[in-house]
C-alpha cells in the first residue's frame, strides 16, 4: 500500500492529493496505531493537507487507539489555524480520550494561550476532570486559568467538576477505520466465517459474519447460472464499487468469485438500513427533525460525490434500503446495493421511490442523474413523514401508476414550507429542470442551522 500516512506526516501534500483521486482509497483508515490521515495532518501542523483531507470528507472525529481525535493533536502541538479549521467541521471540543483529556487539556498543558481561549469561546468545558482528576484549569501555569474561568463564566458554563466516569454527555466514538478493508479484492470463500441470514431479498441472500477480525456482512448474489462470461463480467464490474473516498459510500471491501457463488462482502453495520430506522425502529433511534435534515445532508453529500464519477457499473437506485446507518448515525450509500449487468434485466423492485421516465425508459436512454434527484425527493418525503410510499399497493401496480396515471406522494401539511418546497423541486416533472445534487447540499446545510 502507498504511504499516505508517511505523505501526510512530511506534508507531500501534492502527493496526498494524487492519491485521494483515486475512489478506493480510503482517506479514514487508521495505520497500526489507528492514527488516520487527518490525525498525523493535524499533529504535524500541514494545513494544505489538512483542509484537503476535510474537503474530501475525513471524518474530524475519527479517534485512534488512544481515543484521541485530530483536535486533540492539533490543540496539544499548537496549531492553532487547524484548530479553527477542524472546529468549523463540527469537530467534538469536549471529546475526552483514554486518559480523560479534552483538547483543551493539553492546550493548557503546553501553554498554547490562544489555541485555550478559542476553544473555550467555542465551548469547551473547564469543569471536564480526567482520569486523575484534574481539570483543564489545574493543568494551566500564569495567569492563563484567570482568564479561562472568566471566559467560561461569561458564557454561562457551570463549573461543577465533571468527573471522568461521567460520560453519558459524550458523542459515540468513531474509530478510524481497519486498513485492511481497503486493501483486499478477491477474498478466498473459505476464509468467511459466516453465521446468521439476516436478510433475503430479490438480488441474493445476506449473511452477517467474521473476516479477519471485522464483522462484515456477506450477500449471495441471486444468479440463474453463473456462466463462464457471468463470470468474467461480475470481476470486471465489482471494483467499481469499492468507493472507499468518501465517509457517506459504504463499499464493498471484496468478492468471492466461486461459481456456483458470487458473493459480495462489505462492513457490518448493526442499525441496518435508514428504512431499518425508520420504519421498523431499529436501534430504538428517534429521528426528529434535525436529524432526518442530517441523514438527508449525507446522502446528498453521497450521491454528490457519486455524481463526480463516471457513472458507476452496476447500477445503483437510490432508496432508503439502499442506504446504511452507522452507530454514530452517519448515512451512507450502501454499494452493495447496486444491481450488476446480468442480474435480472428489467426488473425494478422498489418503483415508489423511482422517477416516471425510470420506469418507461431503457437503460440507456435515462438522465441517471436527473433520476436520482427524482428518487432523493421520495426519500426526503419519507424523512418529512416518516411514512413509507404508497405502502397499500403492490410494488407492480405502483410502479404502472407512477409512469402511467400521474401517481405522486402528497405533500402533506405536516411538512415545512421549506422541506414542501425543495421536495418539489426536485421532483420536477421535466426531468432537465431537476437541481444537481451539488446544489441541494448547501440549500440543506442551510435549513438544518
Amino acid at each position: 500500500m502507498e504511504d499516505i500516512f508517511q505523505w501526510c506526516k512530511e506534508g507531500n501534500a501534492l502527493q496526498v492529493r494524487v492519491w485521494l483521486d483515486e475512489p478506493e482509497h480510503d482517506l479514514n483508515q487508521g495505520d497500526d496505531h489507528g492514527f488516520s490521515p487527518l490525525h498525523w495532518a493535524a499533529m504535524k501542523g500541514h494545513n494544505k493537507i489538512v483542509e484537503m483531507l476535510l474537503l474530501r470528507g475525513a471524518r474530524v472525529n475519527a479517534t485512534n487507539r488512544g481515543d484521541d481525535t485530530p483536535l486533540h493533536l492539533a490543540a496539544a502541538h499548537g496549531h492553532r489555524e487547524i484548530v479553527g479549521m477542524l472546529l468549523r467541521q463540527k469537530a467534538d471540543l469536549n471529546f475526552t480520550n483514554e486518559h480523560g483529556n479534552s483538547p483543551l487539556h493539553y492546550a493548557c498543558f503546553w501553554g498554547y494561550a490562544d489555541i485555550a481561549e478559542d476553544l473555550v469561546h467555542h465551548g469547551a468545558k473547564v469543569s471536564i476532570a480526567n482520569k486523575y482528576g484534574d481539570t483543564a484549569l489545574d493543568k494551566t501555569r500564569g495567569n492563563l486559568a484567570k482568564v479561562l474561568h472568566d471566559v467560561a463564566v461569561e458564557s454561562g458554563q457551570d463549573l461543577k467538576k465533571i468527573k471522568f466516569k461521567d460520560q453519558s454527555w459524550l458523542g459515540l466514538k468513531t474509530r478510524s477505520r481497519d486498513a485492511t478493508l481497503s486493501r483486499h479484492k478477491g477474498i478466498n470463500h473459505k476464509e468467511l466465517d459466516l453465521k446468521t441470514v439476516i436478510a433475503e431479498t430479490h438480488s441474493g441472500t445476506t449473511y452477517k459474519g467474521r473476516w479477519q477480525n471485522n464483522d462484515i456482512v456477506a450477500k449471495f448474489l441471486n444468479v440463474r447460472e453463473v456462466t463462464p462470461r457471468v463470470s468474467r463480467d461480475f470481476n470486471e464490474e465489482f471494483p467499481k464499487l469499492r468507493i472507499f473516498s468518501h465517509p457517506n459510500i459504504l463499499p464493498v471491501i471484496g468478492c468471492c468469485n466461486s461459481p456456483p457463488n458470487l458473493i459480495v462482502i462489505s462492513q457490518y453495520l448493526s442499525l441496518g438500513s435508514l428504512y431499518n430506522v425508520l420504519h421498523e425502529s431499529r436501534g430504538g433511534i428517534v429521528v426528529d427533525n434535525s436529524q432526518a435534515l442530517r441523514f438527508a445532508m449525507d446522502v446528498a453529500r453521497g450521491m454528490a460525490f457519486l455524481h463526480s464519477l463516471e457513472r458507476t457499473i452496476p447500477e445503483y437506485y437510490l432508496n432508503s434500503r439502499h442506504v446504511v446507518i452507522e452507530e454514530d448515525l452517519t448515512a451512507r450509500i450502501n454499494m452493495a446495493d447496486a444491481k450488476f449487468s446480468f442480474q435480472e434485466k428489467g426488473r425494478i423492485y422498489y418503483p415508489a421511490w423511482m422517477s416516471p421516465e425510470a420506469l418507461q425508459k431503457k437503460v440507456s436512454d435515462r438522465n441517471w442523474e436527473a433520476s436520482d434527484m427524482w428518487s432523493f425527493a421520495i426519500l426526503l418525503w419519507e424523512l418529512a413523514t416518516r411514512e413509507v410510499p404508497f405502502p397499500d399497493q403492490s410494488p407492480m401496480e405502483v410502479g404502472m401508476r407512477i409512469a402511467l396515471e400521474g401517481l405522486r406522494v402528497s405533500l402533506k401539511p405536516g411538512i415545512s414550507p421549506h422541506m414542501s418546497k425543495l421536495i418539489k423541486i426536485c421532483m420536477n416533472e421535466d426531468p432537465g429542470k431537476r437541481p444537481k445534487f451539488d446544489m441541494i447540499v448547501p440549500i440543506l446545510d442551510k435549513m438544518a442551522r
